[in-house]
């Protein structure tokens, strides 16, 4: 495998955010996953699971449609091309460290000893 020098998506990188878009990503194209079937994969409240769709939505990673069901309010969430993407990048960006083969940034300055007198 090639040398990764990308940095993490920080957006993606909190790991509520991370199994939303991984539950999402493993569905087929196009399809979505009701907003409670999804707060039971990622073990979220209602309230902490909307917060980290905002920010996905809001990055563009995710797709949010709300309809109804009869009478009954319905919220989707599916993923977007720019998600799914970002996913891929930052899941290489995993990969990379986990197989040995991220590209390090340069060393950390070492401190200056005093002579001791």
């Amino acid at each position: 495998m090639a040398d990764f020098a990308g940095p993490p998506d920080e957006i993606i990188h909190q790991i509520i955010r991370l199994k939303i878009m991984a539950a999402l990503a493993a569905l087929p194209a196009l399809e979505m996953l009701e907003f409670i079937r999804l707060r039971a994969i990622v073990q979220a409240s209602d309230g902490n699971l909307a917060t980290h769709l905002n920010t996905l939505e809001h990055a563009g990673y995710i797709a949010i449609s709300k309809d109804f069901n009869g009478k009954k309010p319905r919220t989707r969430i599916g993923i977007t091309t720019a998600g799914r993407a970002a996913l891929q990048h930052h899941t290489a960006y995993l990969r990379a460290i986990i197989d040995g083969t991220a590209v390090a940034g340069p060393p950390p300055a070492q401190p200056i000893r005093e002579a001791s007198c």
